[in-house]
């Protein structure tokens, strides 16, 4: 909270600014640094008070290595390729050093233990899956961080009741996040005076992903019925940026596009078309987020595959829903004009 106006002074003093252009939501000029104070009030705050054990400590190497990658391509803008190659790195940190991964499905679609290569294969994919996930739903003034605030509670929670011994050093590290987030979106609401850019989105998603795959294993290990579903209870609290992220992948390859290509069919995008303010989008999403949070939690003991199959036809019914508004809005302008 006391870092970003130093921040935002600066940028301006500098000129490293954000300027408006056609996917923009944003009129004028603005900063886009404020990950550099969301992770240095989860720095200060976890290196403090939090035990760095059972890959925490790996975590925040990987966050650093986030850290820089995200600040290049804020100041100068860089490539996907060498995007991909820090997230690869971070990974591989977490990975390789701490045996952070997921090493079983709990029975989902016939499979239990995951082999070695498969489980280093998978916690890769959903590692970047969900870093990005995070990194594309930042779109509008509070959204992203928003998002960042009810995924990091929730599992924040579950690992302050259910972590004993192995996990509970993971509730630090979601409550430190909170912390650098809350402090950030004092600045980041409409209008925003600082956005969080890839400096922040980056390692808010690097730090979720690891949250998430830690959650799904003490799923495995904790034996407790609330948490007998915990890839599926993963899935709904993740609900809006994966969904986000998989409709905007299908629609461009359906189109022909790249997967990568930047365009303004984000939900998000579609729900400002629809007429609603920024504010108003950022609130409906999130509680649609904390909607299907507790969807999962409420019917966590029906399963895996029917919480995922449920999951699915709640997507499935919200990108239809989108595109029969979407195609409405247009009929309507047609009209109009």
């Amino acid at each position: 909270m006391f870092a970003v106006p130093s921040i935002v002074y600066i940028a301006h003093l500098k000129n490293l600014l954000d300027a408006p252009n056609n996917r923009s939501v944003h009129v004028s000029l603005t900063p886009r640094l404020g990950g550099v104070a969301v992770l240095a009030g989860f720095f200060s705050a976890l290196t403090i008070f939090a035990p760095l054990a059972n890959g925490v400590q790996q975590l925040l190497a990987g966050c650093i290595l986030l850290f820089f990658v995200g600040l290049k391509d804020d100041l100068v803008t860089i490539s996907v390729a060498k995007k991909f190659l820090g997230q690869l790195l971070a990974t591989g940190v977490v990975m390789l050093m701490a045996d952070v991964r997921i090493t079983s499905l709990q029975g989902i679609f016939g499979i239990g233990t995951l082999p070695i290569g498969l489980s280093y294969g998978f916690t890769f994919v959903v590692i970047v899956g969900i870093t990005n996930a995070i990194n594309l739903i930042d779109g509008l003034d509070g959204l992203a961080g928003t998002i960042v605030l009810i995924i990091s509670g929730t599992l924040g929670y579950y690992f302050y009741q259910y972590g004993g011994s192995t996990y509970s050093n993971y509730a630090f590290v979601a409550a430190c996040l909170m912390g650098g987030t809350l402090g950030f979106l004092r600045y980041n609401f409409h209008k925003a005076s600082i956005f969080m850019g890839d400096t922040g989105s980056l390692v808010c998603g690097f730090i979720l992903s690891i949250l998430a795959i830690q959650f799904i294993e003490m799923g495995n290990a904790a034996g407790l019925p609330s948490l007998s579903a915990s890839p599926a209870i993963a899935l709904g609290i993740l609900f809006v940026p994966l969904f986000d992220t998989s409709r905007v992948f299908l629609l461009r390859m359906l189109a022909g596009k790249s997967p990568f290509a930047p365009d303004k069919n984000h939900v998000h995008h579609r729900v400002l078309a629809l007429g609603l303010s920024q504010i108003n989008t950022v609130l409906l999403l999130g509680l649609l987020n904390v909607l299907v949070i507790v969807f999962v939690i409420k019917f966590s003991y029906l399963g895996n595959l029917a919480l995922i199959g449920g999951l699915l036809a709640l997507g499935l019914a919200l990108s239809t829903l989108l595109g029969i508004s979407q195609e409405w809005k247009e009929r309507q302008q047609i009209v109009a004009a």
